[in-house]
């Protein structure tokens, strides 16, 4: 028996949507991959070291769809601006700091120690514009052990003249210029993933190029769909052309289908838009935290779930707040409560059972057979102590999620990826 071992303790996991799933025993790994779950462990089995967790809770690993690694330098702050004026005040001017690679360095070290401590174990993130800093974050990402695909923004319109690639030709220039270096670097769980920031920020013309270089390097794509009601007019008369926003991206090579693509909050997306994101298996990353800062609305996230499209969840930090992703399932359930009462009555309120599948075998299957403990999975797991919440009262294990979301008291004890622990 090669690189075996057990968690032993309580394991918790979500197979179907809504349906938690708890079972008391061993959890085995074996080269990085669930090898199965076991009342007691069998006589092949017998000699493997087995790490026991006590009370603990055993979950898989969370998977992030959506946040911007840069602009938590400032997460907490400016969280009364909508949208645009965010970006413009609080957002470009601290990305385009990343120009200099000593300070990228020391920025993204702050942010990978502290989503190193969290429940995520993959990540979804945008970086700037620049490749360095960009391949800065991935090395570091990658040393933690973490698995992510990261991207470098592309930007060639609609930002500050010193924060902006310039031209198409330049973009397309810098962006192969990088995967390159992402080539030559070979890092173990950390990959490039292309990232026009949105339409707003990407003339047709670089869209195009961005386009060419996914299907020359087989990359997959990130962005954002329908957040904002200005972002969205803004896009009409920026691409009159196309048919909506989603089109924009489609047109290109760049929605779904064979190009793997996460579309980030998607609030407000007419049917055709919805009818080609679930065609093409696009994943949609809900970010209930940020839509409620950044005033942008609420995603219809328990009509995608319970109708089959892909979806997880995003901290979008710095829009949202937290890197917790406990409390991101938390806004997720009460948002949703809110659009039920006052905006679609017949879509009711997600369960926190669907907040944890979209945290971990949701969001998971963007980064393959991830988010489960079923034989053949990554073995991404978290073993969480929430001895802080406890008292005279007896919990069961959903109970105790549901505490861990909303009383943010709880603590990652350690930290597997593929089987390695990394915490």
């Amino acid at each position: 028996m090669h690189a075996a071992f057990a968690l032993k303790g309580l394991v918790v996991d979500t197979p179907i949507a809504g349906e938690i799933r708890t079972r008391e025993g061993y959890l085995v790994c074996e080269d990085g991959l669930v090898e199965g779950f076991y009342d007691s462990l069998p006589g092949r089995l017998s000699g493997i070291p087995v790490k026991d967790c006590g009370g603990r809770l055993i979950l898989p690993g969370m998977s992030d769809l959506h946040l911007h690694a840069p602009q938590y330098s400032y997460c907490g702050t400016a969280m009364d601006l909508e949208l645009l004026d965010w970006l413009e005040r609080y957002t470009y001017p601290e990305e385009s700091r990343y120009a200099d690679l000593d300070y990228a360095r020391k920025s993204y070290a702050f942010f990978t120690r502290d989503l190193l401590h969290t429940t995520t174990t993959r990540a979804a993130i945008f970086a700037t514009i620049h490749p360095e800093a960009t391949l800065e974050l991935m090395r570091q990402l990658d040393e933690a052990g973490l698995g992510a695909y990261v991207g470098k923004l592309n930007m060639d319109r609609n930002c500050p003249e010193h924060y902006s690639e310039g031209s198409p030709e330049n973009g397309a220039l810098q962006t192969r210029r990088w995967l390159e270096m992402c080539r030559e670097a070979g890092f173990a769980r950390v990959f490039p993933i292309l990232t026009p920031r949105f339409t707003p920020s990407v003339t047709d013309a670089y869209m195009q190029k961005i386009g060419e270089i996914s299907r020359e390097y087989g990359a997959a794509m990130q962005s954002h769909l329908s957040e904002n009601l200005s972002e969205i007019e803004w896009v009409k008369s920026l691409c009159p052309d196309a048919q909506n926003y989603a089109d924009t991206y489609a047109r290109h090579g760049l929605f779904g289908g064979a190009c793997r693509t996460i579309m980030a909050h998607c609030i407000y997306c007419p049917e055709e838009e919805d009818a080609l994101m679930k065609r093409n298996g696009v994943f949609i990353a809900h970010c209930p935290t940020s839509n409620e800062n950044v005033i942008a609305g609420i995603a219809p996230a328990a009509r995608y779930l319970r109708n089959g499209y892909e979806i997880g969840l995003g901290s979008d930090v710095a829009g949202g707040h937290t890197l917790n992703l406990f409390a991101v399932m938390a806004s997720a359930v009460q948002v949703s409560k809110l659009r039920w009462r006052y905006v679609d009555q017949t879509e009711k309120p997600l369960t926190m059972a669907e907040a944890l599948y979209m945290a971990t075998a949701g969001g998971g299957r963007f980064f393959g057979r991830v988010g489960l403990f079923e034989p053949g999975y990554c073995f991404d797991a978290v073993v969480v102590d929430d001895g802080a919440t406890r008292n005279l009262r007896e919990f069961s294990a959903p109970e105790r999620i549901e505490r861990c979301a909303y009383l943010l008291s709880s603590r990652v004890e350690a930290k597997y990826v593929d089987g390695c622990r990394i915490l």
